[in-house]
């Protein structure tokens, strides 16, 4: 080998151990806060300490959560607006973000300009169920009924507003059913009346529900998204089913301050997606029904975007009234 190729070839390792060390290097000393619109021990809350943990690890630098949860995520929303832009302070953003942009009146921020949009982090499948008993054998035979029985059919969800009563309301006026939307406290109260007959159906998060599925006493018809749940593949999609074009889904994501510089964004991007890349973290986030998935600054502000246009239009056409 000639000197100049010797040279050339140890310009590259340097060039690669200096990318990989300013990689390794914290943003700073201080720790990195995660702000959580909801309360500990949930599956949010669960996915931002699990990815938190990992980009901790990778970044040499301590990475927290603060739950700020209350009032449709505007609390932990104002917080993070209003934060300092250096990359320190994160909101961990939800479809429930976007459903607050078209719930409420006003908000002390402005959901799309006053946060830069870092990644996704996962998504989690909506499924309509029924009592393990129900004759409704597929979701096309509970479209059936309600389309014979106007008005007749009663559809559990959590409180109005939430986005599970959304997506009662847009399967709903997608189907081109009359039904009753009935909500309810708290999934415990939903299961108590699926159980019980009270109610023929329910929308829910999928995974508060598995435990109920796998005891063979309620059963999924249908999961709302774009493709089949990655622990009931055998239970259809709503498209599937014959809604054709029809997509809800749950799924997270972090953003900063709108005026945080992009280099420190596009960072902060690098370290999402190598943490929801791991092999451990996408286990961990398996095991609560969640598929990791990262994506670029971009596709997360069209995904938020179209997601607050979407349930804007849900919540007029469901005429629920402005908070």
């Amino acid at each position: 080998m000639n000197k100049t190729l010797i040279r050339t070839a140890l310009g590259l390792i340097a060039a690669l151990g200096l990318a990989l060390a300013s990689h390794a290097q914290p943003l700073s000393s201080r720790a990195i806060k995660i702000v959580v619109p909801f309360g500990a021990g949930g599956v949010a809350d669960l996915t931002a300490r699990i990815v938190a943990q990992k980009m901790a690890e990778n970044m040499g630098q301590p990475v927290v959560i603060e739950n700020k949860p209350g009032a449709g995520g505007v609390v932990a929303g104002d917080n993070v607006a209003k934060a300092e832009p250096d990359g320190h302070t994160l909101l961990l953003m939800s479809n429930g973000t976007a459903v607050s942009a078209g719930l409420f009146k006003s908000l002390p921020f402005d959901t799309v300009k006053d946060f830069a949009p870092i990644s996704t982090l996962g998504f989690f499948d909506i499924a309509v169920v029924v009592p393990e008993n129900s004759p409704h054998k597929t979701l096309a035979d509970l479209m059936a009924y309600a389309r014979a029985n106007p008005g007749k059919l009663n559809i559990g969800t959590i409180n109005v507003g939430s986005t599970q009563n959304l997506a009662a309301e847009l399967f709903k006026s997608s189907a081109g059913i009359q039904a009753q939307v009935v909500p309810f406290n708290g999934t415990p109260a939903v299961i108590t009346a699926l159980r019980g007959g009270q109610i023929d159906a329910a929308v829910e998060i999928l995974s508060p529900m598995l435990p109920q599925i796998n005891a063979n006493a309620i059963r999924a018809l249908a999961v709302f998204g774009d493709k089949r749940s990655i622990v009931l593949k055998d239970v259809p999609t709503a498209a599937q089913s014959g809604l054709k074009g029809f997509s809800a889904a749950s799924w997270n994501a972090l953003a900063a301050p709108a005026k945080t510089p992009k280099d420190i964004v596009a960072r902060l991007n690098r370290e999402v997606q190598a943490a929801v890349a791991s092999p451990d973290v996408k286990k961990r986030l398996l095991d609560l029904n969640i598929d990791a998935t990262s994506s670029t600054s971009a596709q997360l502000a069209d995904l938020l975007a179209a997601e607050i246009k979407r349930w804007s239009e849900v919540i007029a056409y469901a005429k629920i009234p402005k908070q």
